[in-house]
Order: structure tokens, then sequence, then C-alpha cells
């Protein structure tokens, strides 16, 4: 399976009209991989190549099966990237995995082992532990690995570099936490003003795929470093929902603005940044721009503020749910 890492990282930043006052822009996070199908790649390469290059200094794959826990992102990309390195996968997944991400996985010869949905999130990492037990696996451990926050350090510094420092907040969402974390460590340790936003869902059960609810005791990831946020947010799915449809509505007839085009020509963004014509994100893109604009609401932040937020995967990634099914099925 061909796939080149030299794509992941330096992920372009558009400049996104929201109707908010800040300065907008997202980070164009499918990107990295682009062009590999089943909704490109996502935020999730960062970590994956970062993980394994760790887990390959370290002596630890030679012989062993890649395992992780994943609702999709994070096992797509371990699954693409480890197949191209010559390894075995095999993820734990809810029997509801959307079919874009089921087919990812088994284009890249992953073995699934699947967990009722309704038994939540958990349910996968306490099979995802059994199986970890048994000989011949090695688990990446996306919620306690410590390479996870450290490759989003880098993303933090891309951030400060594109912006050329004149970003004052950063707002993102929390599944391991490794973003907000890595990310934020880094921003503030160049400007320890800048504001640094994590949202998790507001209900148990909710949409905002990939992102973890963790009030009221439950699991906290190791990867998850509150010290860093300044302010927490909790978010319901249908803002996050609304926010990215308005985002496509908007975009319908206008082109996005590059800031910044990374490691990327202009004609390779262009032709990945939308789905047929339109410009569709995921619903963590969708939830950092809902929470900006509470935030605007507020008076939280105003005109005078550069706010970054991580557009983490694209729309079709999600054509059988909620979101886009209607523009995709």
């Amino acid at each position: 399976m061909a796939i080149d890492e030299s794509t992941v990282g330096e992920t372009p930043l558009v400049e996104l009209d929201a109707g908010v006052a800040p300065t907008l822009l997202g980070k164009v996070e499918w990107l990295n991989l682009p062009g590999v199908g089943h909704g490109g790649g996502s935020i999730k390469a960062r970590i994956a190549v970062a993980m394994l290059d760790a887990a390959e200094a370290a002596g630890h794959l030679p012989g062993k099966t890649i395992l992780e826990a994943s609702s999709g992102n994070t096992a797509r990309a371990l699954a693409r990237i480890g197949a191209a390195r010559g390894y075995e996968t095999a993820f734990v997944v809810p029997e509801d995995l959307g079919s874009g991400k089921r087919a990812a996985l088994e284009a890249a010869g992953a073995t699934l082992h699947e967990v009722p949905a309704e038994e939540g999130y958990d349910a996968l990492l306490d099979r995802v532990e059994e199986l970890a037990s048994e000989s011949g696996y090695w688990h990446a451990g996306q919620y306690e690995n410590a390479a996870n926050p450290r490759a989003h350090e880098q993303t933090g510094r891309e951030i400060w570099h594109q912006t050329d420092g004149a970003v004052t907040a950063f707002v993102a969402g929390a599944g391991t936490g490794g973003t907000v974390t890595g990310v934020g460590r880094v921003l503030h340790a160049r400007n320890p003003d800048v504001r640094v936003v994590g949202f998790e869902p507001e209900t148990e059960a909710h949409g905002l795929h990939g992102l973890k609810y963790m009030r009221g005791g439950g699991y906290h990831p190791d990867t998850y470093d509150e010290s860093v946020i300044d302010e927490k947010r909790y978010l319901a799915t249908e803002p996050a929902r609304v926010a990215a449809r308005d985002l496509a509505a908007r975009y319908a007839d206008a082109d996005l603005e590059i800031v910044d085009a990374g490691r990327h020509d202009e004609a390779t963004i262009r032709a990945t940044l939308r789905v047929d014509g339109d410009f569709l994100v995921g619903p963590t893109g969708g939830g950092g721009v809902a929470c900006v604009r509470g935030l605007d609401r507020e008076g939280v932040l105003d005109e005078s503020d550069t706010v970054v937020v991580p557009l983490c995967d694209r729309g079709d990634t999600y054509a059988d749910g909620e979101l886009w099914g209607d523009r995709l099925s």
C-alpha cells in the first residue's frame, strides 16, 4: 500500500468566514496524506507517524501486530501507515462504524474486532486491553502514549509560524486531548497570553465523533493535560452540525482564502478542499467553529483576535451519518 509519509504535517491554513468578529483560521488536517480515498487523511496521521516512529526506535514492533481502539481516524491512519511499513494491524471499533471509515480499514487489510455501539467508548478500551494482554500485539495506546501530544507540539509550531505569531486563541476538541495539549504547550511557551480553549461533548450520547465525554468521573486520558487549558467548554452536537453546514453554504460559490499553503501547492489544496464542489468539514471542525461563535457572542473574543481551529477531517468520512448524508448519498 503506497503511502507518502512526507505529506504528514505542515498542513494549510485557510481563513474562514463564520460570521464572527475575530479573524478565524482553519488548519486543514485532511491534507495529511491527501488523496488516499475514503475521505482523505486526518489529524490522526500526525500521531500515527509519531507513535510508530517511537515504537520502532524502541524496538517494540518486530513480529508484532499493531493494535488500537478507535472510532475511526486513528485506526485509519495506523492501518494505512502501518501497512505501508509492512505491519499487520488490528482495531477494536464500534459496530456502527461509518461505512467510509470501515472501507478504509478494510482496504488497508486491517482486522476488526467489533463492540456493540450502545456499550460506549469505554467498552472499546476494555476490549483492547483484553487483546493487548495476549502475545503478538503492540498496543499503540493513543490515550496514554506521550508521542501523541508530542506530535502536536509540531502542530503548534506550525500555527505560530503560519500566523507570524499573531495567533491569540486556539480552540480544539478533546478526545485523547493530544491536540489541545501539544498545541497549547507550544503556544503558551511562545506567548503566555494565548487563550487555549478545549471543548468536550455536553452529553454522553453525542455525534462529535472522536471526542470523549469525560464529565462525571469518566475515563480521563493521560495524554490530556488540562493544566494547559485556559478554558473548558461543553458543546452539544447540533451547534457543531449547524456551524459545519453554514460553512458549506457560505462557500458554495466562494473560494476559501489560503493564508499559508504549508508544504502543499495551491492546486493540490484546491483539489482536496472540496467534495464534489462542496466544502464539507467533519463534526469536530464544526464544533470548533461553534465554540468560537459562543466566545464571540460572550465578548471573550473580538475583532483584535486571531483564532485557529483544527479542521480534523473531511466531511465525506461521515457519508452515512446525520451531518452530510443528504449531500453524499
